[in-house]
C-alpha cells in the first residue's frame, strides 16, 4: 500500500462526489468547505493568541 492520496485515488473520489451531488451543487459544496476551513483556522489562531475575546476585555 503506497499511500491513500495518490492522483488516481483523488480522481475517483472526485468522480464519485460529482455523481452523487451533480455539477450544480459542487460550487456550493466548495464554498461551504472553504468557509469551514477558514473558520477552523481562525479559531486555531484565536486560541494561540491567548484566549477568547472575553478574557481580553477583562
Amino acid at each position: 500500500m503506497e499511500g491513500l492520496l495518490q492522483p488516481t485515488h483523488l480522481f475517483f473520489i472526485l468522480l464519485i462526489v460529482l455523481i452523487i451531488f451533480g455539477p450544480g451543487k459542487l460550487p456550493d459544496l466548495g464554498r461551504g468547505l472553504g468557509k469551514g476551513i477558514r473558520e477552523f483556522k481562525d479559531a486555531l489562531k484565536g486560541g494561540m493568541e491567548g484566549g477568547s475575546d472575553k478574557e481580553k476585555k477583562d
